[in-house]
Order: structure tokens, then C-alpha cells, then sequence
């Protein structure tokens, strides 16, 4: 009983009794936050990834296979240090004057995303696109896992949607 009474108040090693208990409680919290801030910067890359794309194919008139294909890879590009596993859709959506409806004109896809059937309606926020007009829509998606592993998370599946008016002319056409 008097060693009991003896160990009890002793005070030699707590410091190290206290960081053995509080250690693993740090260690989750710090890879916890790597993953946070990794993906979150892999969210703001996919956000400028959409917008860049969106304004490089507004800036033609005309885009063929080649020059679509240049500007995929440089959307890609924007998503260093990541992987470029992302899918990118980028549509061309033009409004009827006579009937006021948005159809898709052209859309491609790149690396498996679904380019969006021709003709078919689109709903476009109000004041995207004027009467006659058209935009461009780039849809970007990725799924973002984590560079410790599976620990936390397994994968987070992003998307973004941009859209934007075409800058050289009414409508960007594709030659494809």
C-alpha cells in the first residue's frame, strides 16, 4: 500500500505520461488539416481550371479539334501538382429569339466527360445569355483523393460549371 501511496505521488515522468496520451490527438489533427488544405486548394484549382477554359474558348470565333484539344490540355495543366484525371465538358449554348429557348449548338468532352446532346434545351441563368445571343458552358468534375490515402477519406468527387460570352463574335463555332 505504501508504494501505491508513493507511485501516486510522485510527479517524475507525467510530462511524458501526458505527451504519450495527447500525441495521437495532435497527429490526427495535423494530417487532418494537410487533407483539409490540400483539398481545398484542389477546389480552387478546379474553380480556375473551369473559368480558364470558358475564357480561352470565348476569346475564338472558330475552334477546330486541334485548337479544342490545346485548350483541354492547358486546363488540365492548371490542375498541377494533381492529377489530370478530371473531365472537362465545354458546350456552346445558343438562344432562340423567336422562341426564347436555349439550345447546346456544339459540345465536346475530354478525358470522359459527356459532351451534351445537340439541340437539346438548357436551362442558362437569367442574364447569361441575350435574345439571340449565345455562351459558352464548361463543366469540369474531379475527384480528389487524398495524398496520405485512404486514412480519412477514400475520395471527394468536385464539380464546377462556368459560363461566359463569346468575345470575338455572337457565337463560337466548331469545325471540329
Amino acid at each position: 500500500m505504501l508504494t501505491f501511496l508513493r507511485f501516486y505521488r510522485s510527479s517524475s515522468g507525467l510530462s511524458a505520461v501526458e505527451f504519450a496520451l495527447i500525441a495521437p490527438v495532435l497527429c490526427v489533427l495535423l494530417l487532418g488539416t494537410i487533407v483539409v488544405c490540400n483539398a481545398l486548394e484542389c477546389r480552387q484549382k478546379l474553380v480556375s481550371e473551369a473559368s480558364s477554359v470558358a475564357d480561352l474558348v470565348a476569346q475564338a470565333s472558330t475552334l477546330s479539334s486541334a485548337d479544342l484539344q490545346d485548350i483541354f490540355q492547358s486546363g488540365t495543366t492548371i490542375m498541377y501538382p494533381f492529377t489530370a484525371s478530371g473531365t472537362i465538358v465545354v458546350s456552346s449554348i445558343v438562344n432562340n429569339p423567336q422562341t426564347g429557348a436555349n439550345t447546346v449548338a456544339w459540345s465536346q468532352g475530354y478525358n470522359g466527360g459527356r459532351a451534351l446532346p445537340v439541340n437539346s434545351a438548357v436551362t442558362v441563368p437569367t442574364g447569361v445569355i441575350s435574345a439571340g445571343g449565345s455562351a459558352i458552358f464548361v463543366q469540369v468534375g474531379y475527384s480528389y483523393t487524398s495524398p496520405i490515402g485512404g486514412f480519412f477519406i477514400n475520395s471527394i468527387p468536385m464539380s464546377d460549371s462556368f459560363y461566359c460570352r463569346p468575345r470575338e463574335s455572337t457565337a463560337v463555332n466548331y469545325t471540329g
